[in-house]
């Protein structure tokens, strides 16, 4: 193990410490753990199993492309009643004297059984089907997108809500502190030790520190919330949590070559840019000739005073050539896919870039948390020496109150900002890993049935008939 690795370990473990030192002191025992959360988030989330639901939609549009491989049955059937009346007329020239009337009623029924099979569209039926292919994976990108956005999110909600709960207990601590020095500074004054003014300036630090606290308490409410937003649940008792940091690679040159090849969005570009020009193949089929086989079975039966039955069959072969079709639009169709594709492509730059960017900027921010915490620790044990000494001094005359009320207040400050950079690196190794495409419920190892979408395509790729969707809708 190198330098660089053992500092890390021990950074790691002193953020666990530390944190828990302060938000455990507000928390009972039996609280909930972020991989909990992250559960929750994973069952409940709604956006996520919306995506899964978009996944579901882009699966079926596979044996919907592959239906034009496979020929259309359709049976119809008639049925009509028909009444004609003639008259015939006496004529000396035909021989007759007298005319005569005559009725025909007849029935006429026919039933045709008619099957048409393409044999040849131009190839938009092949290139449909990989287009559709390819849509699917654009889907499963989303998703894994959507997976990495609210497992973040949800992450992130649990840690604030901890920040929050740690901050809100040193508001607390500090009011109660204030107080003691207020009634100390009091008694001191009825004994004639310090003036007015003292008891004056402990008064106004107190009620700051009051209202602060309260602050403390609407930005505690605020996390809740958002809390509740993600997951889905409200928040028990949460626990700290310790960084990600061991699935990190070693270097942010190493991170961003993953994020090139692994992250969802850029991916995603890639297939989009597959499926569209996929799509000018297909505008281009209209181009090309077709042909088709058609065949046709009819029963015709008539009820009449002569009545008969008759069965007839036809069998065709038709060819179609497209010379100018729809005035000239599918000129313009294909045209317009080119330079859709086009866009497409550039989309996978932008993608690129903006991997590139998130991951370089999380690195750095997760970099300088590890830097604060250090700092912070340092601080907080400092000041922690001062306060005692200041107070030490101010009970012989060497200080002022002032002195004691900054020392304590500066105190306070150094700690919540301990508590702010522990949060901060804890959420930021989550960011860097959502950065190269690497967070997902497999990769964090969650508890839970994890989604597999190859699961649903199988099922419906290959049917033909049926309304039915596989959960038995």
């Amino acid at each position: 193990m190198t330098g660089a690795t053992r500092s890390r370990a021990r950074s790691a473990a002193v953020v666990s410490v530390a944190f828990a030192s302060i938000a455990l002191s507000v928390l009972p025992a039996g609280a909930q753990s972020i991989e909990q959360t992250l559960v929750q988030a994973y069952r409940n989330n709604p956006d996520l199993n919306s995506a899964r639901a978009s996944v579901r939609v882009a699966n079926e549009g596979l044996p919907a492309a592959l239906s034009g491989y496979r020929p259309s049955v359709s049976a119809t059937i008639t049925a009509a009643g028909q009444v004609a009346e003639s008259s015939v007329g006496a004529s000396p020239y035909l021989g007759t004297i007298n005319g005569s009337d005559r009725t025909i009623r007849s029935l006429p029924r026919a039933a045709t059984l008619s099957v048409t099979q393409p044999l040849f569209d131009g190839n938009r039926t092949t290139n449909s089907v990989r287009q559709a292919d390819q849509n699917v994976l654009v889907a499963r990108e989303t998703l894994r997108n959507t997976e990495q956005t609210v497992l973040l999110a949800s992450a992130t909600a649990h840690m604030n809500v901890l920040r929050e709960q740690a901050v809100l207990d040193l508001r607390r601590r500090n009011v109660e502190v204030l107080r003691e020095q207020l009634r100390a500074t009091r008694d001191r004054f009825n004994v004639g030790e310090v003036t007015r003014t003292d008891v004056a300036l402990a008064e106004s630090a107190l009620q700051a520190a009051i209202a602060t606290a309260t602050g403390a308490e609407s930005d505690l409410a605020n996390a809740r919330s958002v809390y509740m937003q993600q997951v889905g649940v409200q928040p028990g008792r949460l626990t700290p949590a310790r960084t990600i940091e061991r699935l990190l690679p070693r270097s942010l040159d190493a991170a961003i070559i993953a994020g090139q090849s692994e992250h969802p969005s850029i991916r995603g570009a890639r297939h989009g840019a597959d499926a569209q020009l996929l799509q000018v193949r297909i505008a281009e089929s209209a181009l090309y000739p077709t042909l088709g086989l058609s065949a046709s079975v009819t029963r015709a039966a008539e009820q009449s005073s002569s009545s008969g039955q008759s069965l007839s069959g036809s069998l065709g072969v038709t060819l179609t050539i497209p010379i100018f079709a729809n005035g000239g639009r599918d000129y313009s169709t294909i045209r317009a896919a080119k330079e859709t594709y086009g866009q497409r492509r550039i989309q996978i730059e932008t993608a690129a870039a903006s991997v590139r960017q998130a991951v370089t900027q999380s690195w750095a921010a997760l970099e300088a948390a590890r830097a604060q915490i250090q700092a912070a620790e340092v601080q907080v044990r400092s000041q922690d020496i001062a306060v005692n000494g200041i107070r030490e001094e101010y009970k012989v005359g060497q200080r002022t109150i002032i002195d004691v009320l900054n020392a304590t207040q500066n105190l306070t400050e150094a700690r919540v900002s301990l508590v702010r950079a522990q949060r901060d690196r804890v959420v930021l190794s989550y960011s860097v890993l959502s950065a190269m495409g690497r967070l997902s419920g497999s990769k964090l190892a969650l508890r839970t049935e994890i989604f597999d979408p190859t699961v649903h395509y199988n099922q419906v790729r290959d049917q033909w008939i049926g309304v039915r969707t596989p959960d038995g809708r």
